[in-house]
């Protein structure tokens, strides 16, 4: 009965300020984003410290290096959260625009409108730069947000929290309308996705055990991905210099995002040219590398080890790749939509033919030509942050930014028309 009844206080009171942020105009909502573009800047030390607090105890706890660092804000990440939130400042505002209209014979005027969704519930985990992130973009596109963070971050959660309601008190918005959940139990989860009188669309973001939990149990429309295993096919048609450069990249840049690459496809025709030197780099990068039976005999003694058939379908999310090497394009497309999730997956290749092959037949998210699969997010693709990605196919698809986050409804105007 605890958590049910803090669950009904955090809806009840996203749903009674969402009326007051659809009826913000885009001068306020961008007043409370300066605010709290001001705020970071200025409560560095304070966000620092309860960050510190975090990762001292994240160490204690036996967090992962890939999850610690996940966790941990520094004074680049803190300059990325202000980026963030300046270039949703920058978008235009997305609500009521008019999609569509036009007039019907009877002359009824007829319009699409966007609108929001109402209240939105994120539930992540380890990454604080998410509160920020999803405040900012649920604030432009005039949603109530509820925010729930894992326990590994909030201490570090509470104090963006407190940026946030400052800026929204000193804009004059409800302070309910950015709600940072205080709880860390997971016991209120199951609780809050039972609202959906409440709450009109979740957004998981973490691993695969927390969106399955939430999958499970939610009785409310979500936007999510499950897994993040990210490929990059090298071609026969590629520069392998740049080949190389981009999977060291999408492996080693940062190895814990839904982005990063977890496996590697090389055509059979390039195999022997390429593969020592790829696994030489990723070697330095400190990734330990499985590859099949190809793989394996084309670098023998370069301690590659033997990849089992469960590593083409599994996310590491660490230092860890495999490598498998395809007899053709049709090989690594149909490997990539089998063992795949539809998160983003890239082809670095000279043909124009091969890549738009590539582009027409991978079933994901985001696909690349000649780029890294680290730039599918909000940020890159200049949506300014993101709430998450999504790898479902209705409503939004790959990262969603504001217009994820927007829905439409029909405005009939007429002049007494009756229907006979």
């Amino acid at each position: 009965m605890k958590f049910h009844a803090e669950a009904m206080t955090l809806g009840t009171a996203a749903r009674e300020a969402s009326p007051a942020l659809m009826r913000a105009g885009g001068g306020l909502k961008n007043a409370v984003l300066a605010s709290i573009c001001t705020r970071l800047k200025k409560q560095v030390k304070s966000i620092m410290a309860a960050n510190k607090k975090d990762l001292v105890a994240g160490k204690k706890a036996g967090l992962s290096s890939a999850m610690l660092d996940r966790l941990k804000i520094d004074n680049a990440r803190l300059d990325k959260m202000v980026q963030g939130v300046q270039q949703v400042m920058a978008l235009p505002d997305p609500i009521g625009n008019v999609l569509d209209g036009w007039t019907r014979p009877n002359g009824l005027r007829l319009s699409r409108v966007r609108v929001p969704l109402g209240v939105v519930l994120i539930i992540f985990e380890s990454r604080p730069n998410v509160t920020i992130d999803a405040a900012a973009l649920c604030l432009k596109s005039g949603n109530a947000a509820i925010l729930r963070g894992g326990k590994e971050a909030i201490h570090t959660n509470l104090a963006l929290g407190k940026v946030i309601s400052e800026a929204l008190a000193e804009c004059g918005l409800p302070k309910d309308t950015v709600q940072v959940v205080k709880t860390t139990d997971r016991a209120l989860v199951p609780e809050l996705l039972k609202l959906n009188r409440y709450i009109d669309v979740v957004v998981p973001r973490g691993g695969k055990g927390l969106v399955q939990v939430i999958m499970d149990h939610s009785t409310i429309p979500m936007i999510k991905h499950l897994d993040g295993i990210c490929h990059v096919y090298v071609d026969r048609a590629a520069d392998l210099t740049m080949a190389q450069t981009i999977a060291v990249n999408a492996k080693a840049q940062r190895p814990g995002v839904c982005n990063a690459m977890e496996t590697l496809l090389v055509h059979e025709s390039v195999a022997k040219e390429f593969l020592p030197a790829v696994v030489k780099a990723l070697k330095a990068a400190k990734v330990e590398v499985r590859g099949d039976e190809t793989v394996r005999a084309v670098c023998k003694g370069k301690g590659v080890k033997p990849a089992s058939a469960e590593d083409w379908g599994t996310e590491y999310l660490d230092l860890v790749l495999s490598i498998g090497v395809v007899k053709s394009i049709d090989q690594a497309i149909s490997h990539i939509n089998t063992y795949g999730s539809h998160h983003t997956d890239a082809i670095i290749t000279r043909d124009v033919e091969a890549a738009d092959r590539f582009k027409r037949e991978i079933d994901s998210s985001s696909v690349m030509v000649n780029a890294s699969t680290r730039f599918s997010d909000g940020f890159e693709y200049g949506l300014g942050a993101e709430i998450g990605i999504s790898t479902d196919k209705i409503h939004a698809r790959g990262p969603v930014g504001l217009e994820g986050l927007t829905t439409y409804k029909w405005i009939v105007e007429g002049e007494g028309q009756i229907r006979s």
